[in-house]
């Protein structure tokens, strides 16, 4: 986009590896305690090698990484292997690891959602600066408290939204902002991928050796081992993930999040198959209302994955994945390397608003310069812990059989007593946050 000039043709696609590169952005996080000069090196930890992990444990590895944590022996003398040099401690258990490191100064979260929190909060009493996979964690009650904890410390954080980095979806909030397609009236999110289905497994082999099961299972109720879960497929179970929308809800919904100002959404209602009380749907529509914000009034944004990810939206054939602003005067689609703007022969002579918001240093540069100086991130906590609850929130309308009414304030469902079963989970002993 460096030529402001627009026509019909226009539809920027960046390489996968451009969309990719992390980065900062526009939502002021608290000033983290100065521990580091610019020129030192972080003293870092681990907790989750390989497979996602894998890119996290890259992108810091630049400082000195002390400690790496894995419930997968194999995965873990891979990665210490990869980064010999570093001569990294090696533990399969993150409370064991945070007991003994007393002088790291931060930790890199990269386990499956239903230890997100314990990880992170434990390593935050700590006062150990935190950057934790999306979504940011299980459940909507660890997302406010992780929120909480990270605002009081005065702790760098991140959540793990790479794609917040890319120039498009900088470009795209600021075309947005400008009023290209107008007021905004209604928001489109689809994702066409179907973590969902299954049933419990009932048979019984052994754990292989080189699996850590009961720490694996962390703060979920004990359950026999099986190959279903693992390394993957956790996604599908409500014990472990949440689905699809919990899989991608992040990294969509966080472009309509920065462009609208969004924060916590008033109502939510949920279609899908009936509810199984151990695996997520394999399609789910979920319809959100958000409250007036001082660039959009108030919106209605509808999520669709799975088999109900739509092939037209707004009168127009789509891929598989997008989101599609309708304002007043037009429309946006967007995803992670482009959009486009409707009606084309409309917008055809369009010229993008001036750049307000910089482009990114990369979004664990951005992280580790916050480490040491103090310096904002864009998906601090502040930002991508209501955009964590939000996406968690469709997935317990769904669950409760919705439609739900939500007090952000007391966080609490205020319709319907029952869905508030699932703001908050049980923890087995020697697992609560």
């Amino acid at each position: 986009m460096s030529n402001p000039k627009m026509n019909r043709r226009f539809f920027l696609k960046t390489s996968a590896t451009a969309a990719a590169i992390a980065g900062t952005g526009f939502h002021r996080l608290a000033s983290a305690a100065e521990s580091k000069s610019p020129n030192e090196l972080l003293d870092v930890a681990c907790i989750g090698v390989q497979n996602r992990a894998s890119a996290n444990v890259s992108g810091v590895s630049g400082q000195n990484i002390v400690a790496m944590c894995d419930i997968d022996d194999k995965y873990l003398d891979k990665a210490l292997e990869q980064y010999a040099s570093q001569k990294s401690n090696k533990y399969n258990d993150f409370r064991v690891l945070l007991d003994k490191e007393k002088t790291i100064d931060a930790v890199v979260v990269s386990t499956p959602d239903h230890t997100h929190a314990p990880a992170s909060m434990w390593a935050m009493q700590l006062g150990k600066h935190c950057y934790c996979e999306k979504p940011l964690t299980h459940t909507v009650h660890e997302a406010r408290e992780m929120t909480k904890l990270a605002a009081e410390k005065k702790l760098a954080t991140q959540m793990g939204t790479q794609i917040h980095a890319g120039n498009n979806y900088r470009r795209v909030v600021e075309a947005i902002q400008s009023g290209v397609v107008g007021e905004i009236t209604k928001v489109d999110v689809w994702v066409g991928k179907g973590w969902g289905g299954g049933t419990l497994p009932t048979d019984k082999p052994p754990i292989p050796k080189n699996i850590h099961w009961d720490v694996w299972l962390g703060p979920a109720a004990y359950r026999p081992y099986s190959p279903i879960y693992l390394p993957a497929n956790w996604r599908r179970w409500w014990d472990f993930g949440g689905g699809t929308l919990g899989d991608m809800g992040c990294h969509y919904i966080d472009l309509v999040f920065w462009a609208l100002k969004l924060k916590y959404p008033t109502e939510i209602s949920a279609e899908g198959p009936k509810p199984d009380p151990n695996t997520a749907p394999l399609g789910l529509t979920v319809n959100y209302k958000f409250p007036k914000t001082d660039v959009a009034p108030a919106i209605e944004m509808t999520w669709r994955d799975g088999d109900h990810t739509p092939k037209e939206v707004g009168g127009h054939k789509v891929p598989g994945y997008g989101v599609m602003f309708h304002g007043t005067k037009g429309q946006m689609f967007a995803d992670y390397g482009g959009f486009k703007l409707y009606p084309e022969d409309k917008f055809a002579d369009w010229q993008a608003p001036e750049q307000t918001i910089p482009n990114s240093i990369g979004h664990y540069e951005e992280w580790i310069k916050a480490c040491k100086e103090g310096t904002p991130t864009t998906c601090n906590f502040s930002y991508s812990g209501p955009l964590t609850e939000t996406v968690l929130l469709g997935n317990v309308a769904y669950r409760s059989g919705g439609p739900i009414e939500w007090d952000a304030e007391n966080l609490k469902v205020t319709n319907n007593e029952s869905a508030n079963q699932f703001i908050e989970r049980k923890y087995r002993e020697g697992w609560r946050i």
